[in-house]
């Protein structure tokens, strides 16, 4: 349960999800016209039925900040039980506010209204078993695509001949250093801080990205990890998460204040 599930973080495409999911209720009910839906006449279809639509791409769409939670809350990690609990708070919510659209607005002041649990048989759990497999497969097909686009964002820094390299999204790179004829990866992989030593030379990565910013002959860093400097027997210091330090040099100490300034303003 707690295998990593594709995630989508962007807003729009939950927008999406919640009106193709409005319409899908609206159509169900419509058309299979469960309990006494029959009974309506055409314009009173019009004017009850877009209502549940309605309850339940609402519902899919307030629930959004608990998903935004639960995936910040967990290092912007989505995984399977995560997906469940979302679907399952989701599934319970809506069928209360169903229920309550139904007493309050559908049959106001009538007379013996449906009873909770015939509803819960005869249509909330009906329209769960077609409504949420669509919910799935759109979150996932989401999440995938969203996953295959920061792919294709990804950075490489390659080892010279055929040393290995690394594939990584820029902001998870925090710093490298040079070490003889190799350079020392310091990177973020799901929560925890990685190393890893390529053959390669520090100059030719500082070429390559220049996001990335030089601070001593043998250290290049992101300043997206900029913490707080820091000044130990008057030498000058950055320290980047994860509680690495950095010293910096006399000849970048000017160029690395001015561009950290820059980049967390």
């Amino acid at each position: 349960m707690k295998q990593l599930y594709p995630f989508d973080p962007l807003l729009k495409h939950h927008l999406i999800i919640g009106l193709l999911l409005a319409v899908w209720v609206f159509v169900f009910l419509y058309f299979t016209e469960p309990l006494d839906v029959n009974e309506l006449r055409d314009n009173e279809k019009l004017i009850y039925l877009p209502g549940y639509g309605l309850v339940a791409g609402l519902c899919y769409v307030l629930f959004l900040p608990l998903q935004y939670f639960l995936y910040k809350n967990n290092d912007r990690l989505w995984s399977i039980l995560s997906e469940c609990i979302f679907l399952i708070i989701f599934s319970i919510i809506s069928i209360a506010i169903a229920r309550s659209y139904y007493l309050y607005v559908v049959v106001l002041g009538e007379q013996n209204p449906y009873t909770f649990g015939y509803m819960l048989t005869s249509i909330f759990l009906p329209a769960l078993a077609t409504i949420l497999p669509i919910i799935i497969v759109a979150r996932y097909a989401f999440g995938k695509y969203h996953e295959k686009r920061l792919d294709n964002q990804k950075v490489e820094i390659k080892g010279e001949g055929n040393y290995e390299g690394l594939r990584l999204h820029l902001n998870e790179i925090i710093c490298i250093q040079s070490s003889d004829n190799y350079i020392e990866v310091n990177y973020i992989s799901g929560k925890d801080l990685k190393k890893t030593l390529i053959r390669n030379k520090l100059s030719a990565i500082d070429d390559q990205f220049s996001e990335l910013l030089r601070t001593h002959r043998s250290y290049i860093i992101n300043p997206y990890h900029f913490q707080r400097w820091k000044t130990e027997n008057g030498k000058l210091f950055v320290n980047l998460n994860y509680d690495l330090k950095v010293p910096i040099s006399k000849t970048y100490q000017k160029d690395v204040k001015v561009a950290i300034q820059s980049a967390t303003n």
